[in-house]
């Protein structure tokens, strides 16, 4: 692997030696036979315990203890310690990001590897590395080389496994009863004065599904150009929503938080519709609006007196039309930019510009973290307070894809722990009352201890 040097390096050189190590990525390797067991047991050893020897002292022995497991690639995957180290490694060497990190090394000749259980290490490092590079992109002194390798690789992956196609995505006809409806074919009608000459009818055939184009096909790259980074990226992120199912919540948390840090949107429009739940209209909450219903003509006039003053007022100031930075403080919260349902308080981070390419890949990741049953508490609540980012950053930007995109899974997330809510609540209601059956004595039991007093 060529290293441009550890000093930082015009960007001349850093494209240089990213695309020398992009040429390696693009060497056939994909049609080379899966390991044995014995054969992936050795590579993931001594990959493991070569990255122990990157890592500092106090964190090394943890490393290379998980050589000795029976998988350990999968242990390497699981470990949220040693996962932690990497990334520390990886964003605080003094030479991080550029040719001659030896963490960006390990991740690229890891990921040319053909075994699969250490590709997936490489990948759970994609939200940190493309962090870490977003952000350095202003400083054009900033060593990018070893950051674009990786990006690089990956996205060579992406674009062999593809073969030149499109990522399709098939919809159903929304006018059939459901997904899985036939329409029955018609039956031929005899005619009434010629009952041996059938009318022919024409058959008219099922509606087709129609198809859309999720990504457009994919042509190697052997740099990441500013006009092609988003795209670049996006690709990446679909190899990871490919493995999300086996990518560990660490990864998952991280990307949750990068990808509202991305946003950079911590105003109050991030819960409008969190606020919208709870409002309701003071018109249609009486006591009298349930049982009866009145009738108005048009351009009639609204009675505004009947109302109180504060409703009235409240009503007005709701249609106003509000500057977005005068509403929103320009971004910020005024220090209160907690997650909904969450103690966990949003760190502030770096606000890139996210054209759909790369918008797209991220809501489908968001949406995995959100609905996914087997995900844990914190990757959901990651995702919650992430997804409203994105909504706000869609709604101040005018962007009506992602506001339809980020709407409906905020809508989701907020079923969803409704239903959970309720069901947790069902569960202990009948948990206590079946413990106040059995601790509470029935009129029988009540006599049967006063006769054996007596």
């Amino acid at each position: 692997m060529a290293a441009s040097g550890g000093s930082p390096s015009p960007t001349t050189s850093s494209a240089t030696s990213a695309s020398s190590l992009a040429t390696l990525a693009l060497t056939p390797n994909g049609t080379n036979p899966p390991p044995s067991w014995w054969e992936s047991v050795t590579k993931a050893r001594s990959a493991i315990l070569s990255l122990s020897s990157l890592l500092p002292s106090s964190v090394a022995a943890t490393v290379s203890s998980l050589a000795d497991s029976d998988r350990p690639a999968l242990s390497l995957l699981s470990s949220s310690a040693a996962y932690g180290s990497v990334s520390l490694s990886l964003s605080s060497s003094s030479v991080s990001g550029s040719g001659s990190d030896p963490i960006c090394h390990w991740l690229y000749d890891t990921y040319l590897s053909s075994d699969p259980d250490l590709r997936l290490i490489v990948l759970s490092f994609l939200p940190l590395i493309s962090s870490l590079y977003l952000s350095r992109l202003p400083s054009p002194s900033s060593p990018l080389s070893g950051f674009e390798a990786v990006i690089l690789a990956i996205y060579s992956s992406e674009v062999k496994s593809r073969g030149g196609r499109p990522l399709l995505v098939s919809v159903p006809d929304l006018s059939l009863p459901s997904l899985y409806h036939t329409p029955p074919k018609p039956a031929q009608v005899n005619h009434p004065k010629s009952p041996r000459s059938p009318t022919k009818i024409k058959l008219t055939p099922p509606p087709q599904p129609s198809v859309s184009v999720l990504s457009a096909p994919l042509e190697p790259q052997i740099a990441v150009k500013s006009t092609k980074r988003a795209s670049i990226l996006g690709a990446c992120f679909d190899t990871y929503y490919s493995k999300i199912s086996q990518m560990p919540s660490c990864s998952k948390v991280d990307l949750c938080e990068i990808i509202a840090n991305w946003g950079g949107q911590f105003c109050p429009c991030r819960f409008e519709l969190d606020e919208n739940q709870h409002n309701f209209d003071p018109l249609l909450s009486s006591p009298s609006s349930s049982s009866s219903i009145e009738v108005k003509h048009l351009g009639d006039k609204p009675d505004t007196c009947s109302l109180p003053v504060d409703n009235v007022s409240k009503e007005i100031g709701a249609l106003q039309i509000r500057e977005g930075d005068r509403h929103c403080n320009q971004g910020e919260d005024n220090g209160s930019d907690m997650s909904v349902g969450t103690g966990t308080r949003l760190k502030p981070g770096t606000r890139v510009p996210l054209p759909w390419e790369l918008l797209q890949p991220l809501l489908r990741i968001l949406g995995h973290c959100l609905l996914a049953p087997l995900n844990s508490n914190e990757v959901k609540d990651a995702a919650s307070a992430a997804i409203r980012c994105v909504y706000a950053r869609a709604s101040h930007e005018l962007m009506p894809q992602a506001i339809l995109a980020s709407r409906s899974l905020i809508q989701l997330d907020k079923s969803a722990r409704d239903a959970a809510k309720a069901t947790s609540m069902s569960v202990g209601a009948q948990n206590s009352a079946a413990g106040s059956n059995v601790t509470t004595p029935t009129k029988q039991r009540l006599q049967e201890v006063m006769m054996g007093s007596k």
